[in-house]
């Protein structure tokens, strides 16, 4: 059987790193911070469990609109931080996507999971992984790659996230 590749996804820490962020990214492959990172003590942190690929978010002295486009075991990832829908991307989104296909748009920014394949594109927010904000949940993302094909997840990062992902999944969409 080959191997699994494990990504972990996180977005939105604003400086904070959830206690779990450890346990759960200590077997993963690659992470992936969308944005909104807060503070070099983060990246630091998440290289410390594996290879990292972040982009900057409006929270960073950034615009938050930067696009880093990458490809991990033949999944072709664009990552943004604010993108801003997705039935409705930025156009920075969309001239980049026409130029150079992706599998998977990786996002943050707005503090809501979502999870949702338009126009044969996968858009993956993996929610706020940082400070509580209004009744949204607290999460990341995981994804797994295998030989025929990928998945990807929410975790809820306590237990009262785990009803929130539902009921605030996609709402983007809505």
């Amino acid at each position: 059987m080959a191997r699994i590749l494990r990504i972990g996804v996180i977005s939105d820490t604003h400086g904070v790193v959830h206690p779990r962020v450890a346990e759960l990214f200590a077997r993963m492959d690659h992470i992936i911070h969308a944005g909104d990172v807060g503070g070099a003590h983060v990246l630091r942190n998440l290289e410390s469990l594996a290879p990292l690929t972040y982009v900057d978010g409006n929270n960073d002295d950034a615009t938050g609109e930067d696009i880093v486009r990458f490809e991990l075991a033949g999944l072709r990832v664009l990552l943004t931080h604010i993108l801003p829908r997705p039935l409705k991307p930025a156009p920075r989104v969309l001239d980049s996507l026409q130029t150079q296909p992706a599998d998977l748009v990786i996002f943050g920014h707005s503090h809501l999971p979502h999870h949702e394949v338009v126009d044969g594109i996968t858009y993956f927010n993996p929610a706020s992984a940082g400070p509580r904000r209004f009744n949204y949940p607290i999460s990341l993302g995981m994804i797994e790659v295998q030989e025929r094909g990928w998945k990807a997840m929410h975790v809820a990062l306590d237990e009262r996230s785990v009803d929130a992902l539902g009921k605030y999944m996609n709402q983007m969409s809505r």
